[in-house]
C-alpha cells in the first residue's frame, strides 16, 4: 500500500519574528590572562582564566552554540525546528517504524497562556523568553502529539540546576505538570485539549537553554482518564490505554526528533534573517 499523501497544514505555520533576544557581552579578561606564560600547565591556566571571564577569543565552541541556540525561537526557519516529516525508525512499539506529519505551527508566544500554572511554576527559576509549538500526526491518523519548546532566559549552569531538580524530583512524571496540547480546526487535532492528553514526556537541555516537550493523544478525541509518562506507558508489559496505543512511543519519538533538529541547527548556523 503506497505511503498516505500529506495533509495540507493549516495557515498558523509560520513563526513571527519578534525582537532578537540581546546576546551577552563578554567581560573583559582577567589581566594574568594577558601575560605570557611558561609551560603548559601555566598555558592551560590562562585559557581556562579566560573562559571564565568570557574571553571572547577564548571561548569554548559550547558557549558559542549556547548562545546561538538561545537565538533560534526567531531567527530559524520553521521547518529547521519543526521538519515537516518526521522519521522514526524503531521509535514504535516493538521497534516498529514510525512516520509523522507536521498538521500544524503555532504562533511563538509566551507561557503564561499556554503552560499549566503549575509547570509555570516549576520553570520560574529559569524563566521563558519564548515558546514554540507544533502538532503532528502519525501515519495512520489515529494519533496527536504537540512538540514544544520552552526558549529560557537562563545560563547553563542554571539550567543544569534545572535539570537536576527535575531528576530528582522525578517532576517530568507529574500529571499535574504534564503540558498542554496545541489544537487547530480543521485539521485532525481539532479535538486535542486537555482532557485528550494521554501521555507525555519532558526534557531540560543543558546544553541549549530550551526545555522540550512532546504530550500525545487520540485523534478522535476521547478523553483520558489515566494518563502516563512516556517512560511508564513504553514499559514492556503496560495494560494502560496509552501504553496500548503506544502513545508514550509517540511523545517520546516526537520530541527525541525535535530535540535532534534543534542540536543540527545550532550546529550549523545559518545567516540571520533579513
Amino acid at each position: 500500500m503506497g505511503a498516505p499523501q500529506p495533509r495540507p497544514e493549516t495557515p498558523v505555520e509560520t513563526t513571527t519574528r519578534l525582537r532578537p533576544v540581546r546576546t551577552r557581552h563578554p567581560a573583559r579578561a582577567a589581566a594574568a590572562a594577558a601575560c605570557v606564560v611558561m609551560g603548559l600547565g601555566l598555558i592551560g591556566g590562562a585559557v581556562t582564566g579566560s573562559w571564565l571571564t568570557g574571553d571572547s577569543a577564548a571561548e569554548p565552541a559550547a558557549v558559542a552554540g549556547y548562545e546561538r541556540a538561545a537565538a533560534l525561537w526567531h531567527s530559524a526557519p520553521v521547518d529547521a525546528l519543526f521538519p515537516r516529516t518526521l522519521t522514526g525508525d524503531g521509535a514504535g512499539p516493538g521497534g516498529a517504524d514510525r512516520t509523522w506529519t507536521r498538521v500544524a505551527v503555532a504562533p511563538d508566544g509566551g507561557c503564561a497562556t499556554a503552560l499549566d500554572p503549575l509547570l509555570l511554576t516549576a520553570l520560574e527559576p529559569v524563566g521563558c523568553t519564548r515558546l514554540l509549538r507544533a502538532t503532528y500526526t502519525d501515519a495512520s491518523s489515529s494519533s496527536v502529539t504537540t512538540v514544544g519548546m520552552v526558549f529560557t532566559q537562563a545560563d547553563a549552569t542554571a539550567m543544569a540546576a534545572l535539570r537536576s531538580r527535575f531528576a530528582k524530583e522525578k517532576l517530568a512524571d507529574r500529571p499535574d505538570l504534564m503540558p498542554r496540547p496545541y489544537a487547530v480546526k480543521g485539521t485532525v487535532a481539532a479535538g486535542f485539549g486537555d482532557q485528550q492528553r494521554a501521555s507525555w514526556t519532558m526534557s531540560v537541555l543543558t546544553d541549549a537553554p530550551v526545555v522540550v516537550f512532546a504530550v500525545a493523544g487520540f485523534a478522535d478525541g476521547r478523553a483520558v482518564t489515566d494518563p502516563q509518562p512516556a517512560g511508564r506507558a513504553m514499559t514492556p508489559g503496560a495494560t494502560a490505554a496509552p501504553a496500548q496505543a503506544g502513545l508514550g512511543h509517540e511523545a517520546k519519538g516526537i520530541a527525541d526528533r525535535v530535540e535532534r533538529a534543534l542540536r543540527k541547527t545550532v550546529s550549523t548556523p545559518s545567516e540571520e534573517p533579513r
